[in-house]
């Protein structure tokens, strides 16, 4: 598994791919989770050979991109789509097969039925171009109660769930975008994850909880830095990912209040905190 640096995740704002590659390599990464619109202008620059030695000469291997279709959006996402195919060959070229998105658990205006019809039919036609290109699909459910009570209509929230819908687009290349954070608050055990294999996991994040906090009680956007609390049982997480044979990205994923505001003076010092809570979380699972 390779330890992936986001930084937006942890706060870091402002980085072009060269300073986030960059800022990675001497922090302690093995990988990096990019912008492929950004990497698509750099490589219109100075080729896609350019691109690919940024990575390499900086010993940070290309960990997947963020979806780069506005799929929620009725008025933009053909548009979108219709560049869906260049930049998913960019990314299968630079070895970054997998790409993701996340959705919502919940409708004020589709029913369940109706609101699983509506998915399938949106995310088909991107997950056919993706599996044309040689590129997996990561949908990432949404755990937390307290997010769902929300909304008029309940929807996915499970990773059964998100599982059953994958099946239902039926190209074969949809899987998880695996967060650890949202298996606890819906619910799930880690044993869970015995009953999947390696190809059903596109990219996974690892989280801690806030402590003292019952599970339907807490929030999407409140959690922690992996090992910070001791709520989520990240070594029998990734122990059973390993056992698995999951080989991909690890990014974490803290919607941390406290790093936040710490990245705006210490960047770097948040990179390095948060690779060392991965160093500790993969010693700890004896990963290598």
């Amino acid at each position: 598994m390779l330890k992936a640096f986001g930084p937006g995740a942890i706060g870091i704002r402002g980085l072009d791919l060269r300073q986030t590659i960059e800022l990675a390599a001497r922090t302690g990464y093995d990988s990096v989770i990019f912008d492929i619109r950004e990497a698509a202008r750099l490589a219109d620059e100075q080729g896609i050979a350019g691109v690919k030695d940024l990575f390499a000469r900086n010993g940070i291997v290309p960990g997947g991109w963020g979806l780069p279709v506005d799929w929620r959006n009725d008025q933009r996402w053909r548009d979108d789509l219709q560049d869906l195919p260049r930049l998913a060959a960019l990314g299968r070229d630079l070895g970054a097969t997998g790409t993701h998105t996340w959705m919502i658990s919940g409708s004020n205006t589709r029913a369940f039925a109706e609101n699983f019809a509506w998915h399938v039919e949106r995310f088909r036609p991107i997950a056919e171009v993706l599996r044309d290109a040689g590129c997996r699909f990561g949908i990432e459910f949404i755990g937390p109660k307290t997010l769902r009570a929300t909304f008029t209509y309940e929807f996915i929230y499970t990773m059964d769930g998100l599982l059953e819908l994958a099946r239902a687009i039926g190209t074969g290349n949809v899987g998880l975008l695996l967060d650890a954070y949202h298996l606890y608050t819906s619910h799930g055990q880690v044993s869970d994850l015995d009953h999947i294999t390696a190809d059903d996991v596109v990219l996974v994040h690892v989280n801690d909880a806030p402590a003292g906090i019952p599970v339907d009680e807490q929030l999407d956007q409140v959690r922690a830095v992996p090992g910070e609390t001791g709520v989520l049982d990240l070594v029998g997480f990734l122990t059973r990912l390993d056992k698995l044979g999951y080989t991909g990205a690890v990014m974490v994923e803290p919607f941390s209040k406290r790093l936040n505001e710490k990245a705006a003076s210490d960047p770097e010092g948040v990179a390095r905190e948060v690779a060392d809570s991965l160093n500790r979380l993969w010693d700890a699972a004896g990963l290598a």
